[in-house]
């Protein structure tokens, strides 16, 4: 007997890869917040699903290598995901440029970062679940 992950654990290992994708665009924001004429960008979360779902996308491509030394391999890299970077409209427009308002990307951040962590939490209830029906509900 066969353990497919893909039906066993649902869109939630996509939705674990988007949201890490999206807090890398969330820090580099941050971290922008002073570059003049950097625009902040963000990931549409709901509409990557959408379009991986609607694609039948597994989102385990072919890892990216940057040497011919290096391994081929499968992985979960995310540089070929369907996502589009949007810009952020500004609320308030800056002197030099920058879009990133600093409080809204914090708060952001921290939202995608519970997300984060509630995705984790409900995978880790699933491999216990299954570590339990094959262990024989020891």
């Amino acid at each position: 007997m066969s353990i497919n992950f893909d039906k066993a654990l649902g869109i939630h290992e996509q939705a674990l890869q988007v949201r890490d994708k999206r807090n890398e665009v969330l820090a580099t924001n941050i971290a922008n917040a002073d570059t003049p004429g950097y625009k902040a960008q963000d990931i549409d979360f709901k509409a990557v699903l959408s379009q991986s779902a609607a694609s039948g996308n597994s989102m385990q491509l072919a890892m990216r290598t940057t040497n011919s030394g290096h391994i081929q391999g499968m992985g979960a890299a995310t540089d070929g995901l369907p996502m589009d970077l949007q810009y952020r409209v500004p609320t308030q427009p800056s002197q030099d440029g920058n879009t990133v308002d600093t409080h809204l990307e914090q708060a952001e951040f921290a939202d995608n970062a519970m997300r984060y962590q509630a995705t984790l939490s409900f995978l880790s209830s699933r491999f216990s679940g299954m570590k339990s029906v094959l262990q024989g509900g020891r």
